[in-house]
């Protein structure tokens, strides 16, 4: 019976192996069947490598013209060219203007995306931007307003030469080094004084429009070491005051009855002394100062005082006499032009005239003389003897202490900014 059992299955098994076909006897059939490729021409554009931004940013000059500017910064779109040059708001706000700076977005194919400029137009804190911009195949312009942001930045350098060539290598703006020197004046010749290896750092401002600087602001902290002296300057105003004014770092004023120089920090060619007139060629007592500057540039009063002569006198050419306490006379002499008329109150600063070549000169400078009860005197004497301003008053010290603080540790920062730069 088991056997009986036992071959029945075994019969079954083989007979259901049997059933299975040898995959040599299967028939194949090959179908063929067309279909619309999906790799049409608006796929493959959006398969390729995504299109990118290029930037470049130029000085206006004098002479560009629409192409010329595009040229310079990799532009190569003859429709934007055409649009600058047709566009008032761009005739006026960027071609011709030189020193302003103007930034190019392009595509990766060199086409203009948006041109823009920025610049201040004056000194109310805010800048202008001129936006030219694409909109498909079409350009247009616009013109806005808006707020200058002021930052602090910290920078030193060491005298090699001069206080303009140390500046210039430590990317200080011109401004700046001109504050210094205004600042410590009473106190350094800046023509003289200077001597190689003295060092200096400064905390100021700059105002900055869209986070590109467009021009410096105020020395907000100044350190200068000369000649083994260190001398210190830190901007404050006290509350309720109207007006600033630098101190040092322990509350004395840096203020002066007297500026140091009627122009801003120049060349002086010729100073207190004898010397060889240049017309009468004579060996003659200089008795003032010469400061070479181009015809134009801004003259100012040293000290407050009164007008007392204003017009044309003999070799001074146009020249401006003005009178201050104690008896003390200056002169401001071969000016282009007198903004200041004779009875005028004049204040320490205040612009009255400007540089020229008028009467006994052979070229466009002032010249500049100190008189004390009439005789002539050494302005730089004068200066260094003028009583200084008050210092910080009580009431305003416990801030002006805190902001001291502050400030001899950014000074500090900014020397060791420059010792690393050394190195």
């Amino acid at each position: 019976m088991l056997a009986a059992l036992l071959l029945t299955g075994g019969g079954g098994a083989f007979a259901v192996a049997a059933l299975t076909p040898e995959p040599s006897d299967i028939p194949v059939r090959q179908v063929t069947h067309a279909v619309d490729s999906q790799a049409d021409e608006n796929l493959l554009a959006a398969l390729e490598a995504p299109g990118f931004s290029l930037y470049r940013s130029e000085q206006i000059r004098s002479s560009d013209t629409p192409e010329s500017l595009l040229q310079r910064m990799g532009v190569a779109d003859p429709a934007a060219a055409a649009f600058l040059r047709g566009d008032a708001a761009v005739r006026q706000n960027l071609l011709g203007r030189t020193g302003r700076m103007a930034t190019a977005e392009t595509t990766d194919d060199h086409r203009l995306v948006r041109l823009t400029a920025r610049w201040t137009p004056d000194d109310s804190g805010n800048f202008r931007r001129l936006v030219v911009e694409r909109s498909g195949d079409k350009f247009s312009s616009r013109v806005e307003t808006a707020p200058l942001v002021a930052r602090t930045r910290l920078a030193g350098g060491v005298i090699q030469s001069s206080l303009f060539a140390a500046t210039d290598a430590s990317n200080i703006p011109d401004a700046v080094a001109i504050q210094m020197a205004e600042l410590f004046s009473s106190s350094i010749d800046f023509h003289r004084a200077l001597r190689k290896g003295d060092r200096f750092a400064v905390v100021y401002e700059t105002l900055e429009a869209d986070g590109e600087p467009l021009r410096a602001g105020r020395v907000i902290s100044a350190e200068f070491h000369n000649n083994g002296k260190t001398h210190q300057a830190v901007w404050f105003q006290e509350p309720g005051s109207s007006k600033g004014a630098y101190y040092t770092l322990e509350g004395e004023s840096l203020r002066r009855a007297y500026l140091a120089s009627p122009v801003e920090f120049s060349r002086v060619t010729s100073g207190f002394k004898m010397r060889m007139h240049p017309i009468l060629k004579t060996w003659r007592a200089h008795l003032g100062t010469d400061y070479a500057a181009p015809t134009g540039t801004p003259v100012r009063t040293v000290g407050d005082g009164v007008v007392e002569f204003a017009g044309v006198q003999n070799g001074f050419g146009n020249v401006v006499f003005v009178k201050h306490r104690n008896q003390h006379v200056t002169v401001y002499a071969h000016l282009s032009r007198i903004d200041v008329r004779k009875g005028q109150s004049v204040e320490q600063g205040q612009t009255i005239g400007a540089v020229g070549a008028t009467g006994w000169a052979t070229g466009p400078h002032l010249h500049f003389e100190f008189r004390v009860n009439g005789v002539h005197q050494d302005p730089q004497t004068i200066v260094a003897q003028s009583e200084a301003a008050a210092p910080v008053s009580a009431a305003a010290r416990p801030a002006f202490d805190r902001l001291a603080r502050s400030m001899r540790t950014q000074l500090g920062s900014a020397e060791l900014i420059m010792q690393a730069s050394a190195e």
